[in-house]
């Protein structure tokens, strides 16, 4: 055949295509000569791939909200349980400070050689009156604030007693808790000074628990403060 006769590409593209829309049912025995059964069945895999790919978009739309609820509830759940664990912790001082006011008097004469101790505050006591009248009337005569005042009336156990040496008169601030921390030693050298400037005596701060740490004993000591380890 000579170049003459030789259909030019484009043209011949043009013409298959023009017959091809002409006539339909030329179209699809083209596709099937040209195209293996695989991507003939092609239209009808997209198809179901389009549907699970839409069923998988609710699923997770789903399982988002699922784990949003689930976030809640671990957040509800959270906040239970620290308030268990603060509970448990204001039963365990309270038990504690139940116990030792039915010997504090004598705990505190053994260790600092004290005699005829007297709680005037205490867990399992009502107030002593008379101490109270006492610190309303330094309240009024503006020798402690109304922040004083409270200190002392939050105070775990106040005492009064007599050293035994020399029968002087000492007033005690105790605060007891089943481990010792910073907070106890800053309130109850507060009291401690409030005391002395309400009554005019020796006071002595005193921390009582079962454990303190280290750091906690050394604050202590500097800032005047006594422990006893029960």
């Amino acid at each position: 055949m000579s170049d003459e006769r030789k259909l030019d590409p484009k043209s011949l593209v043009a013409r298959i295509i023009a017959e091809l829309q002409a006539n339909p049912d030329a179209q699809r025995l083209l596709l099937r000569a040209l195209l293996t059964n695989e991507f003939l069945g092609m239209p009808a895999r997209l198809d179901r791939i389009e549907k699970d790919v839409a069923e998988l978009r609710a699923d997770v739309a789903v399982l988002k909200e699922d784990v949003a609820v689930l976030k809640e509830d671990v957040a509800a759940l959270k906040g239970d349980v620290a308030v268990l664990k603060t509970d448990m912790a204001s039963l365990k001082g309270t038990d504690f400070e139940n116990r030792l006011h039915r010997k504090i008097d004598s705990l505190m004469c053994q260790a600092f050689a004290l005699r005829r101790p007297h709680v005037v505050q205490g867990t399992l006591q009502s107030r002593d009156p008379d101490f109270f009248e006492r610190v309303e009337d330094a309240l009024e005569e503006g020798l402690i604030t109304e922040e004083q005042r409270g200190r002392i009336a939050d105070t775990d156990f106040i005492l009064r007693a007599q050293r035994r040496a020399d029968r002087a008169s000492i007033w005690i601030a105790v605060e007891a808790s089943n481990t010792v921390h910073v907070k106890d030693i800053q309130r109850v050298r507060a009291t401690a000074d409030t005391l002395g400037k309400v009554f005019n005596a020796e006071t002595l701060a005193v921390t009582v628990g079962h454990g303190i740490g280290d750091m906690d004993l050394e604050r202590a000591d500097a800032s005047g403060v006594r422990h006893i380890t029960l």
